[in-house]
């Protein structure tokens, strides 16, 4: 099994953090979370596999005529839920580049450019000071790089079982367990 042990001086910021199979917190329970902040003050990121099949267009008049009118809506957390966040990837031959917590302008400009994609998320997820690594202590969470596809495939619970799978055999047998195991 492939697991990152925690460390405290290691940052996670730019990681993916896979909810344990066994996690029933339905906050929680099989998400991907992009974490965008990891240091000693607390973490936060987004869940990128929970869609919520609406528009930014869709979600007030400022946004329904404009470029962005078309961005997918996501459930970034449940912290603030009312607050919106943008993120922008833009890929490059070394890799992504991850910009977090756009203005509406910013992104605009950059869901003009090739190779750029954006999301707009309700919410965040969120950790205090320790937190987190304790969590990643108690195994709550598996990190794992951000694959080169990451947006390139379902981003629903289809992601969190894909990517949680790639994390090596066993994984892969506990990703694909049905969600209710009394199926099994």
């Amino acid at each position: 099994m492939h697991e990152r042990s925690p460390r405290t001086t290691e940052s996670l910021a730019g990681s993916l953090l896979l909810a344990h199979p066994v996690l029933r917190d339905p906050n929680f329970r099989r998400t991907v979370i992009l974490l965008s902040e990891h240091n000693p003050d607390g973490s936060m990121g987004v869940v990128l596999n929970r869609p919520l099949g609406k528009r930014l267009g869709e979600l007030n008049g400022d946004f329904a005529l404009g470029p962005l009118t078309g961005v997918p809506l996501f459930l970034g957390g449940p912290v603030h839920p009312e607050q919106l966040i943008l993120v922008a990837w833009e890929m490059r031959e070394d890799g992504f580049r991850l910009h977090f917590g756009l203005e509406p302008e910013k992104a605009g400009q950059f869901l003009a450019e090739a190779g750029t994609q954006v999301r707009a998320f309700l919410g965040y997820s969120g950790w205090s000071r320790g937190q987190l690594e304790k969590e990643l202590r108690q195994h709550t969470w598996v990190v794992a790089d951000i694959p080169g596809d990451l947006l390139e495939g379902a981003q629903d619970n289809m992601l969190w079982r894909e990517i949680l799978g790639r994390e090596g055999d066993e994984w892969r047998l506990m990703a694909e367990e049905p969600e209710d195991t009394s199926l099994n």
